[in-house]
Parts: structure tokens; C-alpha cells; sequence
């Protein structure tokens, strides 16, 4: 039995703006631990998150970009989980109603064009950064990046290669830079990328089971 691998890619690219996604605290990288924080990043008690206008622009240049679907109205969510670096609890999404609908990208592959499905591209806020170097056992957390814009750019499931999947990504790697929306730093985490794997057997309609690789350029 022959069988194919069937992948869709999830990239955050985070935004080049000045200021976060809901507050007006620095997005600078490399200031000291916990110095680019502010009690809206934080969820504080008594604090409200602005969107940054600055933000949705982006997302929509975007959009406009790889021929998308441009929501005029669009709605964020809470998406709630623990972890030491999420510091309200919950982060700010988008879900059902997301800024950037259906679109598309097309790649070159071995001589040929295959065009590459964008399910949606949907604005939320990145988490904090937990440390481990040089806390003996411990992991430190720094909050700076928290609330730093991001695109989250979703695939769908059209890509059939691992060759495939990584000149997707450089593609797309190469328009957030030329349409100065990120500045494609992997180094410094601002495009990051989780994929979804599945098998099966060739000419098969349904798909196998999924599995999700996380922040494989991490």
C-alpha cells in the first residue's frame, strides 16, 4: 500500500508595530525581563484593552495580499488556558468571526504551481517567555512579549511533502517581510510555525489522525 502525508501549516507572525495589540507598552525585543509589561498585558483588575488600529491594518494588507476574504466585522474571544507564561489566564483571539477569511498562496514546486489554500488569518495577542538557562532548576518567566500582536496565518490541509511545507512557509516568509507587516526574525521568535501531520492511503478522501508538532523553528 502506498501512502501520502497530508500537512497544514499554523504561522504566527508577529506584528512590526511600536506598541502591543491592546495596550500602548513598547514591543522592543531585548529589553531587560519584565520591564515591557503593563497592567493591561498583565489583566490587572480594573484595566480595559484598546486594539491597536495599527494591528488590523496589517492584518488586512495581508488579506488584501493573498486575495482574501476581508471581514467587515470581525469579534475576539478569550481563549482560556493555564500556563505560567499566560498571565491573565486567557488569551485575546479571534474564533468564529476572524479579520482575514478564505484566501490563497501559490508556491513553485519542482517546476510546477500548486496553489495553497489560507483557511483564515485571525489577530490575537502573544504569550510571555518562560526561561530555563541560568535559574539553577528554576524557569524564570519574562512578560514582555506578552500582548505583542499576532497574525495567526492557518493553512489548509493542501500540502502533500515535507519540500512542499517548507517552500509554503519561505513563501510566505517572504511576503510578510516585502509587505513590511514582521520582520521575519526566527532568531528572535517573530515567525514561528506548528504543523499538522497526518497519513494515509493514497487516494483516500478522509483524512487520518492528526498530530500537532509545535514551534518547529524553535
Amino acid at each position: 500500500m502506498e501512502w501520502e502525508v497530508v500537512i497544514g501549516l499554523e504561522i504566527h507572525a508577529q506584528l512590526a508595530t511600536k506598541s502591543k495589540i491592546f495596550s500602548g507598552a513598547s514591543t522592543a525585543y531585548g529589553a531587560e525581563p519584565n520591564t515591557q509589561a503593563c497592567a493591561v498585558d498583565l489583566g490587572l483588575p480594573g484595566v480595559l484593552p484598546v486594539l491597536n488600529k495599527e494591528a488590523v491594518r496589517m492584518a488586512v494588507k495581508f488579506g488584501l495580499a493573498i486575495g482574501a476574504e476581508i471581514a467587515p466585522r470581525s469579534v475576539f474571544a478569550r481563549k482560556n488556558y493555564f500556563y505560567p507564561d499566560l498571565p491573565k489566564g486567557y488569551q485575546i483571539s479571534q474564533f468564529e468571526l476572524p479579520v482575514v477569511g478564505i484566501g490563497h498562496l501559490d508556491i513553485e514546486v519542482d517546476g510546477e504551481i500548486k496553489r495553497i489554500g489560507v483557511t483564515r488569518a485571525h489577530l490575537e495577542e502573544d504569550a510571555g517567555k518562560s526561561l530555563h538557562e541560568d535559574f539553577h532548576g528554576q524557569t524564570g518567566v519574562d512578560l514582555n512579549r506578552a500582548g505583542t500582536p499576532l497574525l495567526e496565518i492557518v493553512s489548509e490541509p493542501d500540502l502533500r511533502s515535507a519540500k512542499e511545507a517548507v517552500t509554503y512557509m519561505k513563501k510566505l516568509h517572504e511576503l510578510v517581510r516585502y509587505i513590511d507587516i514582521c520582520d521575519g526574525n526566527m532568531a528572535e521568535g517573530s515567525f514561528r510555525c506548528d504543523a499538522n501531520v497526518s497519513v494515509r492511503p493514497k487516494g483516500q478522501e478522509e483524512y487520518g489522525t492528526r498530530a500537532e508538532v509545535k514551534n518547529l523553528n524553535s
